[in-house]
């Protein structure tokens, strides 16, 4: 004879712990939630691109909350349920103090951060954001950039994505080139006259025959021969 087996709810909904739990479960999500933020801003805007940070907290947090008691007999659906109503409970705080308080969105989400102004690298603002040029000049290839002539301004965003804004066609600039293995071969001794670009800043200048000198801008010494090929669209 078959035996019917019956359903051990405790087991069901506490797994191994009891109720006592509940109170150490809040801590140990709000711990956790605060160190995933920590952890994300230490690793960058481009670390949560296309996403907010609270976005990717909240996809971090569910799943982990949802993921546990699928595999684990002795984590309880009602600590599971309980993590989701903190998560979803801090989501909301949040939101409210960000759309309450500027200092403190822009202390949790950052600021949007000037990357190339008039064609030249914002070198501080660049270096505070661990960006590196290949990754950087992949992206602006993506959208048809040719070299930093073409460019007015370009912004990251909070996101981590980056906000270009295009000069004119009849306005656009030498400037430094970006395509593949234009940086290759830099000099420090002009040849032919004409427009160079420091390969380290972007800073672009008209040269003569002789020594190339240190740049004005940041002081480097390597310099490329300049692009000013207008943008093809």
């Amino acid at each position: 004879m078959n035996t019917i087996a019956v359903i051990d709810w405790k087991d069901l909904l506490l797994g191994s712990e009891d109720w006592s739990f509940l109170p150490e479960v809040i801590l140990r999500t709000v711990i956790m939630f605060l160190i995933i933020i920590l952890g994300l801003r230490i690793l960058g805007k481009r670390g949560v691109k296309q996403l907010s940070v609270f976005e990717l907290v909240v996809i971090i947090g569910l799943g982990s909350a949802a993921g546990d008691p699928m595999f684990y007999k002795d984590v309880g659906i009602v600590f599971s349920l309980l993590v989701f109503i903190v998560i979803i409970a801090l989501y909301a705080l949040l939101t409210y103090f960000l759309g309450k308080s500027k200092r403190f969105e822009d202390m949790v989400e950052g600021k949007p951060v000037c990357l190339i102004r008039d064609g030249v690298f914002e070198i501080e603002n660049f270096k505070k954001e661990n960006l590196g040029n290949d990754e950087f000049f992949a992206e602006l290839r993506l959208r048809g950039i040719s070299h930093l002539g073409q460019i007015e301004t370009a912004i990251e965003e909070t996101s981590g994505g980056v906000s270009v804004f295009f000069r004119e066609t009849d306005e656009i600039r030498y400037g430094l080139p970006i395509m593949l293995n234009s940086l290759d071969h830099p000099v420090k001794v002009i040849e032919k006259a004409g427009f160079y670009s420091c390969t380290f800043c972007g800073y672009t200048e008209e040269k003569t025959p002789g020594a190339a000198g240190k740049c004005s801008h940041c002081g480097k010494e390597k310099w490329v021969s300049s692009s000013n090929n207008k943008r093809v669209t």
